[in-house]
């Protein structure tokens, strides 16, 4: 019975676990028995009730709620790691999220207001008396307070000074956390197999973001001395924060390690001993938040890079038509700025990352030239099978892609279009399903500090995303293009470069790692030796020639060496005597430099922003290929020794308030603003919210439950099917279907979309898809007709370079792509946008923005209309079992298990499968009724302007 931590999005997060052996040389019942002896947390918690009344600075009147699967309790003991390992016992609180976040899929349809709760929690301020389960003093400090409430157990803390206030959240996140903590600050520091095992997929995992982040102790250092140093009294205050939190965290180590219920995890990875208690759980300190942030930021605030793909896949096109004309069928699959694109800030423009009139200092490498840096050497044992060598292989492609992890949806509408009067919002980050949750939930309250919500395990001094007294925000991946690749120039050998006529020595930066066997990972023993180089324009990503001369690329990203520059955005949304209104919303989520789209909601505004370091590039640079690293060509006003540049004033950051309503799956932000990930055409998910959501503000007099079920009808939609089945069966339809296989398949495929495309259950709990048959034929037609569409025409080189620019399928049974399977999101990437302008160009509609040729059948309606019954045919004869082959979670066949999420285990807890969705993993539905100092928008409507 394994527990691992598997892959999420673009990563594979897994700590093998083999019980087996284990329980087999042991009598469990006794074991379980004398290891429920020591102290248990809950126990040492005081039960006596706590008189915690509805408070009096909530302005939700509520109607604010929220949601995690699958639950806020993610720490275990040995015990309950055993019990639930045998009998599929729950710990306290571990999944009682689960089901109503799984019930939303079957029972939205006939949602309304007063039954939102059944599948959110109440996200009020405070617990009710009665509704208290514990109420602690942890350490026995006497300045603050952590009450969790009997529904879901989510901390509530409240501290009557800053420290303590900070103490309580720290104490809270180890409480509920500290395992995952544990996971990602060694993740962070590339040292993941030492820690947790040698997993192929974790040596993957570790690889994989040390590339992207290989820093040193004394790096992680200066990036907290940078943050506190150059932020005023906010830099100070965020520090004594740090510090504070850290002590918390601190504390619950000693008194779960004295009172012998720490997490199960420590003791099935050597690194406690169950019986004598010897062995140790190292403490937290500053630097490991900093690691902490480098995996978040890597994970979701990153965008940019890939322009080394970028130049192959150019290099291929030119190399089939010629420059002139290869170039133009490049741009048009590469949709920089598709005037078809769904935008979620409807007006305006916000040029960046444009491409130039006469691009200046690319510097393309020689075809076939280009070879990735090695990273991993001296391997021994289980490091040298071809299993590792592979996940290593992988490793890279997904660090180097310019397809990050999107992911998160927002769904806001205006006051002037509600039935209340009231701005509604439902929006939330899509994080991907694991145990214990990436996130955690909780409630803060302290001096300069009144919010609840959702904050990455190990990062929750502040909430990250959700509510405060009077207003809420959340955000989505947003993508801007904040890094880019360099081409230096060698001099004496390979490790030495120009920086600024110079010839100066990279930095080789080295980690070596070594793991055993343990009872949770039972990979045999094994070494490498990770290292990197690293000069002032970035890590080295790539070896090439250009023009015959060697080079190294390099890969510079804006918010690299400031991981924790964004401290002071979150504690700013965090500080209601700051956050007053949407113009100071904007203002705080100016100071987070990731790349996210953030969105606010009050009683009587609306706003959005887009934070991100954009850095101002040279003119004439194109920011999609390498560029020259000259000082011709540097980000202006850049310092090497800092990395620190001139960036993108806050007004040409696509930006808005109080917008009709606004929309986000991680799609185009405005007009003329370019995101790095390929994609953003005619054709994307975010059409799915924008074309519901448009039709709720047209009628008007929009509830809360009516932009919940908006949310829950597009997170069951197959996108491909919405909307680009019903042109594709226009082309088949165009004549008489004879053949009688394809004829009962467009049959079936009509009757889906007529239903309204969706991948449903038949009822709630049936484990079978309604339109089965529908939904197995256009998973087994995609990649067909994709292939068949598009190779004739760009031939077979240029195809395969275009593909890795951006995959041609996301199903949610799809195990390849950035999410990969049971991950829930799904139909980010994909090539829907080529096949709906193609097939709409071959049926002779108007097509803005289109690619460069017609493609399907030489483009005429005769041959396309061949070539998509040939693979309609051939895909209707597939059976189930080819379709979903199966893998370790689901037999072959299976398609529903092939959709389902798993909550996919981070420690030694397992949840059960639920049924697809679609949709944010945390996820709020505010309507905020008043504000502080004014009535509610329906009554002082004739007061706003």
């Amino acid at each position: 019975m394994p527990w691992r931590i598997p892959r999420i999005t673009l990563d594979r997060l897994r700590t093998p676990g083999r019980f087996t052996e284990f329980l087999k040389g042991a009598s469990v019942c006794i074991l379980i028995a004398g290891l429920l002896s020591p102290l248990s947390q809950a126990a040492a918690a005081e039960t006596a009730p706590a008189d915690a009344a509805v408070a009096a600075n909530d302005y939700c009147g509520g109607q604010c709620s929220d949601i995690l699967p699958p639950g806020q309790n993610g720490n275990a003991t040995l015990a309950q790691i055993l019990l639930n390992q045998v009998f599929g016992t729950q710990p306290e609180n571990a999944d009682n999220q689960l089901g109503p976040y799984a019930n939303l899929a079957t029972g939205y349809s006939s949602l309304t207001n007063d039954k939102i709760n059944t599948f959110f929690n109440d996200a009020s301020f405070g617990v009710p008396s009665d509704q208290v389960a514990s109420t602690l003093k942890p350490a026995g400090r006497t300045d603050v307070t952590i009450v969790r409430d009997k529904r879901t157990g989510v901390p509530h803390i409240t501290g009557t000074t800053r420290y303590g206030t900070e103490f309580g959240a720290g104490y809270a996140s180890a409480q509920d956390r500290l395992w995952l903590m544990d996971v990602f600050r060694h993740v962070g520091r590339g040292q993941l197999t030492p820690f947790a095992g040698g997993d192929p997929s974790n040596q993957g995992l570790e690889q994989e973001f040390w590339r992207n982040a290989p820093y040193t102790e004394a790096d992680l250092q200066a990036q907290i001395d940078n943050a506190a140093a150059t932020n005023g009294e906010r830099g100070k205050l965020a520090l004594a924060d740090a510090n504070a939190y850290l002590d918390g965290i601190n504390a619950y180590i000693d008194a779960s390690d004295s009172g012998r219920y720490f997490p199960g995890e420590y003791v099935l990875t050597g690194h406690k001993d169950s019986v004598t208690n010897a062995g140790t759980i190292e403490k937290f300190k500053l630097t490991d938040l900093v690691a902490l942030a480098s995996v978040i930021g890597a994970l979701f605030g990153s965008g940019g890079g890939g322009e080394v793909n970028n130049a192959i896949s150019l290099l291929a096109a030119q190399e089939k038509y010629g420059v002139a004309e290869g170039t133009k069928v490049w741009e048009s699959f590469r949709e920089r700025n598709d005037p078809e694109a769904v935008l979620t800030v409807h007006d305006g423009s916000f040029p960046y990352g444009t491409k130039p009139d006469d691009p200046q200092g690319t510097a393309l490498p020689d075809a076939g030239s280009v070879t990735e840096e090695q990273l991993v050497y001296d391997r021994t044992g289980s490091a040298a099978t071809s299993t590792a060598t592979r996940t290593s292989a992988t490793a890279a492609a997904n660090a180097l892609t310019s397809a990050k992890r999107g992911m998160s949806n927002a769904l806001v509408v205006s006051g002037k279009h509600t039935a209340g009067g009231n701005p509604i919002a439902v929006f939330g980050p899509q994080t991907g399903y694991f145990a214990p949750q990436l996130l955690l939930l909780q409630e803060i309250q302290g001096p300069g500090i009144s919010a609840r919500g959702a904050s990455f395990a190990g990062l929750s001094m502040y909430v990250e995303l959700g509510r405060g007294q009077d207003y809420s925000w959340s955000a989505t991946t947003s993508g801007q293009d904040i890094i880019d690749t360099y081409a230096v120039e060698l001099c004496q050998d390979d490790n030495h470069y120009l920086y600024r006529g110079t010839c100066t020595a990279m930095d080789k930066v080295e980690k070596t790692n070594a793991w055993k066997p343990t009872t949770a990972d039972d990979t045999p023993a094994g070494s490498y030796r990770m290292q990197v180089w690293r000069t002032k324009y970035g890590p080295v990503t790539h070896r090439a020639t250009v023009g015959g001369k060697k080079v190294a690329y390099t890969s510079l990203r804006s918010s690299y060496m400031h991981e924790a520059d964004s401290i002071i955005g979150f504690q700013m949304l965090n500080d209601p005597d700051y956050v007053k209104g949407p113009e100071d919303f904007q203002k705080a989520t100016q100071h987070i430099n990731y790349t996210f789209n953030w969105f606010y909601a009050d009683s009587r505004h609306t706003a959005y922003y887009n934070s991100g370091d954009n850095p101002v590039r040279a003119s004439g640079v194109d920011a999609e290929f390498p560029v020259w690293a000259r000082p011709a060509y540097e980000w202006r006003g850049w310092d090497g020794a800092t990395n620190t540049a001139d960036y993108t004033p806050p007004s040409a950051h696509p930006n808005s308030i109080d917008q009709d309503y606004y929309i986000s799956w991680n799609n185009k932000q405005a007009k003329d603003y370019t995101t790095a990930p390929w994609g953003n055409g005619s054709v994307h998910r975010g059409n799915l919210l924008d074309d519901r959501v448009s039709k709720l503000v047209t009628a008007g007099g929009v509830t809360r439950a009516q932009l919940v079920k908006a949310m829950a009808d597009a997170g069951l939609a197959d996108l491909r099917a919405e909307d680009v089945l019903p042109k594709l069966l226009r082309v088949v339809n165009s004549s008489t279907v004879t053949d009688s296989t394809v004829a009962a398949a467009v049959g079936k495929l009509q009757t889906w979309v007529s239903a309204g495309a969706r991948r449903t259950e038949t009822s709630a709990g049936s484990k079978t898809y309604a339109n089965a048959e529908a939904i197995r034929i256009l998973d087994a037609w995609w990649p067909l007709l994709v292939k068949a569409e598009f190779e004739p025409g760009l031939g077979s080189d240029l195809y395969a370079a275009m593909n890795d620019n951006l995959p041609i399928d996301e199903s949610p049974s799809a195990a390849h792509g950035p999410t990969g399977s049971h991950a829930g999101s799904s139909f980010q990437y994909g090539w829907w946008s080529y096949v709906d302008k193609d097939i709409r160009a071959v049926l002779g509609e108007s097509v803005q923005g289109g690619l460069a040729a017609k493609y399907c059948g030489g483009g005429t309606l005769s041959g396309c209309r061949d070539v998509l019954i040939n693979t309609l045919k051939e895909a209707a004869g597939k059976t189930a079992a080819q379709v979903y082959p199966g893998d370790a979670s689901c037999s072959a066949g299976d398609q529903w298990c092939a959709d389902s999420i798993i909550q996919r285990p981070l420690g030694g807890i397992n949840h059960g499968k639920i049924s697809w969705q679609n949709r944010p993993t945390f996820q709020q539905v505010v309507e905020f009724t008043s504000h502080r100092g004014f009535a509610s928008r329906a009554k002082d409507r004739h007061t706003i302007g």
